[in-house]
């Protein structure tokens, strides 16, 4: 049986990215929902050149011309990047309030501004002149293609601690939350953006120096228990963080916290690396321990790549979605949460609850009562065609793919019918973007049952039986 061990080198990372692909389709199919994406610093960087850390302190320091030694100075005393700008916020306050006067509006003068708001402006300031001021205006030369992809995904909900309005730009349905504002109020988990670092939107909001993070964490007890509520119900992806960055080990210490056996894979979690040096030849980890907290560790899904688009194809292979609107959804929930904790209880309204009690019965009156047609197993299209090829392999008795595959070839030798190149009534390709998927059908599973046994069969397609 062909594995990735023994494919030839031209063929392992093809075989890797047909591997992990059909992984994450399986893994949105049978979770029945959108992801939930955790958005870095570096697809801001990737897609519109935004500065990483060390860029935008050194641009910070450039600025200000109280600021008389190189940024490694700073690195060498202060060490972490919230502790340099806490120093920096220092003697950006002394600047505005001397030399620099000029470089900030009126308003950041009058009684009550806070102290470390003249460092945050000159972030926003920052940030918002690289930012893009429309979509087809990101470095679609390179990424073109990517960032399509990566919009196709249709996230269920965005969490970042980036601070620029990239992501706004990308889901314009999707709404803002932004920083204490996740802490108070109802947010209904859909079609948001979860700005938890805040926004260059509003300068107060940005948590980017070292008290800020203390208050940050004193606060954060509502932002877990969202992210336990997101990690039950939802693939979780991480794109534009390094595995070792400490946003990442944050949470995952808060997944980890839920997890009710230690140590094995969390298999709805996948962390997306980019690695320049793979070549046809690669076949990278898929998954990654990482150290979390008191010396804890958690097994995640890891993805390389020099490319993100086949990954985000992958998190789209949703067709029935492609059309629902983020906007819609939220407004629908938001309506219905009012209806229930207000207005039927103070009864403002009549309600008709023996229609109300008949239309919750199951899922297609409840859809029906909102004008909504249900469709089960992503589509009416997919219904015949049911099985990945992970399952198709596993049902024939095989860990995977890899062994329905040697009986299809086995098949295609015996008889020159190929079913993969076609879409039949034992397989149907399901395309994303550029990305393929297979599906296959109870047909394909008892004529691959026959093969396997060296029982005698037939292939039949569009009428016609193999010679």
């Amino acid at each position: 049986m062909t594995d990735e061990k023994t494919a030839p080198a031209s063929q392992k990372y093809a075989r890797y990215i047909e591997e992990v692909s059909e992984d994450i389709s399986e893994t949105v199919r049978s979770m029945g929902c959108q992801p939930i994406l955790f958005v870095g610093s570096g697809l801001s960087k990737r897609y519109m050149n935004a500065p990483n850390w060390d860029e935008l302190l050194a641009h910070i320091a450039a600025s200000c011309s109280d600021i008389k030694k190189e940024l490694g100075f700073y690195k060498q005393a202060y060490r972490t990047a919230p502790a340099i700008g806490e120093e920096f916020a220092r003697i950006y306050q002394e600047w505005a309030w001397g030399a620099g006067r000029n470089e900030f509006p009126k308003t950041l003068f009058e009684i009550g501004a806070d102290s470390q708001v003249y460092l945050k402006f000159k972030i926003s300031e920052h940030l918002r002149s690289v930012t893009p001021p429309a979509p087809d205006k990101l470095n679609r030369a390179a990424h073109g293609a990517e960032i399509d992809s990566f919009v196709n995904i249709r996230p269920h909900a965005i969490i970042t601690t980036n601070y620029d309005r990239m992501l706004e730009m990308l889901f314009p349905e999707h709404e803002p939350v932004i920083g204490q504002k996740i802490l108070r109020g109802q947010q209904f988990s859909i079609g948001e953006i979860f700005k938890i670092h805040g926004c260059v939107s509003n300068v107060n909001s940005l948590v980017i120096i070292e008290s800020d993070y203390r208050s940050f964490e004193r606060k954060k007890k509502f932002l877990s228990a969202k992210l336990l509520t997101f990690f039950n119900e939802h693939p979780l992806l991480f794109v534009g963080y390094s595995a070792s960055d400490p946003n990442i080990r944050a949470i995952l210490a808060d997944i980890d916290e839920a997890l009710p056996e230690k140590g094995g894979i969390v298999p709805n979690v996948y962390i997306l690396q980019w690695n320049p040096s793979l070549t046809n030849d690669s076949s990278p980890a898929k998954e990654r321990v990482i150290a979390t907290e008191d010396d804890r560790t958690i097994r995640v899904k890891l993805i390389e790549t020099t490319d993100f688009s086949w990954v985000f194809d992958a998190f789209a292979a949703n067709p029935t979605l492609n059309n629902v609107s983020p906007r819609v959804l939220r407004a629908l929930l938001a309506r219905s949460y009012h209806l229930v904790r207000h207005d039927i209880p103070s009864m403002p309204i009549q309600a008709d609850f023996k229609t109300l009690t008949d239309s919750v019965a199951d899922s297609n009156s409840f859809a029906k009562l909102f004008g909504i047609a249900y469709i089960d197993d992503w589509s009416a299209a997919s219904a015949h065609h049911i099985y990945s090829p992970t399952q198709l392999g596993k049902l024939l008795g095989g860990n995977g793919w890899h062994f329905a595959n040697e009986l299809l070839e086995r098949m295609k030798n015996e008889t020159g019918v190929d079913v993969k190149i076609s879409d039949n009534r034992y397989h149907r390709t399901e395309m994303v973007n550029t990305t393929k998927f297979h599906k296959y059908s109870k047909d394909a599973l008892n004529l691959l049952v026959k093969v396997r046994d060296g029982s005698p069969y037939e292939v039949k397609i569009d009428g016609k039986k193999s010679p």
